[in-house]
């Protein structure tokens, strides 16, 4: 081969090796498929850290009929966003439950997109980037949150979940088996980037 086509085929080679890792098979679809919760702590002291799972709790009961067995993103909001004001007077109960007249009346529950940092739950890592978010903000909403994954309903299992359970759950609800690898295998080197490129593509391309 002449040496002027040298450059032409290492470009080549670079391009189908970026392209490699690109999103396919609907790969960015993981953005639209699941719901997340996001409850942020009235501050760090460990009273306001402590009521803050506790709200979690009572936000969970009050899904979690709803959402248990649940397999459609779309009934599954439906049921969250019906159930919002039941949500906040389930927070606001556990705070007069547990004397906190400091917080009575403060806390916010809404149904909305949210940018969300790189998370790990159990043997699953999420990509950063825009998602669809139940946001339940106690008083000055200043201190540590507690995030998770509210559909699939993996919220109280997914740090003890194995693999195997935690791949029903998100497959049942539309991810395929190429998606679901690629947010379980990002300490192999060439999922790793895959994930990142997935989030610079959704930042660039998402919402």
């Amino acid at each position: 081969m002449p040496r002027r086509f040298y450059p032409a085929l290492a470009a080549l080679l670079v391009i189908l090796m970026a392209l490699s890792f690109l999103p396919v098979h609907g790969e960015a679809d993981i953005y639209d498929t699941v719901v997340r919760l996001h409850v942020l702590a009235n501050s760090d002291s460990d009273e306001d850290q402590a009521l803050k799972l506790k709200v979690r709790d009572a936000v969970l009961a009050v899904t979690a009929d709803g959402l248990t067995g649940q397999t459609d993103r779309a009934a599954a909001v439906t049921v969250i966003g019906d159930r919002l004001e039941d949500i906040r007077a389930a927070a606001e109960q556990v705070i007069t439950d547990e004397g906190r007249d400091d917080l009575a009346g403060t806390v916010t529950v809404t149904l909305g997109e949210e940018e969300y940092p790189r998370r790990t739950y159990g043997d699953c890592t999420l990509p950063a980037g825009t998602y669809l978010s139940l946001r339940v903000c106690i008083g000055e909403a200043a201190g540590h949150n507690w995030w998770c994954v509210l559909f699939p309903p993996l919220c109280l299992s997914a740090a003890s979940a194995d693999r195997d359970t935690a791949e029903d759950a998100f497959i049942s609800v539309g991810l395929t088996k190429d998606q679901y690898a690629v947010i379980t295998e990002t300490e192999h080197t060439k999922y790793r980037i895959r994930f990142k490129v997935l989030e610079l593509w959704e930042q660039w391309f998402g919402k």
